[in-house]
């Protein structure tokens, strides 16, 4: 991959990360086409986490190059990051609410820092995106006061306060049971077919993936291994590919994942 195509929104080319002695990716090559939702799987430590962060530079590449909607993006300085990162929304791993905030306070807080919206302007946003998460009755409570559900949801609501382009989700259904790991599946669909939001969602959760995966990538030991649709990762003869999907150890039969 030497130059970026207008399908794609992201795309690395031959990226290299370290850390330390630990090369977690090398000479890596990746792309996410726009209005997609791509899924990346794989176990821990393969560095999908690392991946994600790549892709807006919370973590600079050792090597390589990034681009974002045509346009390569990490030999910018920021400063000049803040709009980029303004086009994207990230759902951290455990939501990464503001404890001392509330459910408003926390989804206003990025559109006070980053427009020049009206309070009353911002009140109307703010409840527009608590009705995308059906939670509105909600907005005065603190995050200590809300389930975990609710509290995924709440933070997705403040990863679309600005209303982004992309949506990067760090294994949003960690922690939650399966009726509320679907709600969160669901909500993920109808951002897609409402907003016409990208979206990269790392997750270990297989029947999240396979319900929102337009593309599926596996990962293992910082390559990719298997790229392909819900039925075609399912149906893979890689045995490493098929005892992650079908969640079986090494113990009972496997091959040993790292």
């Amino acid at each position: 991959m030497t130059e970026s195509t207008q399908q794609n929104l992201f795309e690395l080319s031959a990226i290299q990360k370290s850390f330390g002695d630990t090369k977690v990716l090398t000479n890596f090559d990746f792309a996410i086409e726009r209005g997609k939702t791509t899924v990346v799987i794989g176990p821990s430590g393969c560095g999908k986490t690392v991946l994600l962060k790549l892709l807006i530079l919370l973590l600079r590449p050792d090597r390589g190059k990034v681009f974002f909607d045509g346009r390569r993006i990490d030999p910018l300085p920021e400063s000049r990051l803040v709009p980029v990162r303004a086009r994207c929304g990230f759902l951290f791993q455990a939501g990464a609410l503001f404890d001392s905030q509330t459910v408003f306070e926390n989804i206003a807080f990025p559109l006070y820092q980053h427009t020049d919206h009206s309070h009353d302007e911002i009140r109307q946003i703010v409840r527009n995106k608590l009705r995308l998460v059906a939670l509105e009755p909600l907005e005065n409570r603190y995050p200590a006061e809300l389930s975990g559900g609710q509290q995924k949801r709440i933070a997705l609501a403040r990863a679309i306060a600005l209303s982004p382009e992309v949506v990067l989700y760090d294994e949003p259904t960690t922690g939650l049971d399966p009726i509320r790991s679907d709600i969160i599946g669901d909500l993920i669909l109808k951002l897609k077919t409402e907003l016409r939001i990208t979206s990269v969602v790392v997750t270990h959760d297989m029947k999240l993936a396979a319900k929102i995966g337009d593309r599926i990538v596996m990962m293992s030991q910082g390559r990719i291994i298997a790229d392909g649709t819900a039925d075609e990762i399912y149906h893979s003869t890689d045995p490493v590919v098929q005892q992650f999907v079908l969640g079986r150890s090494a113990f009972a039969g496997g091959v040993h994942l790292d």
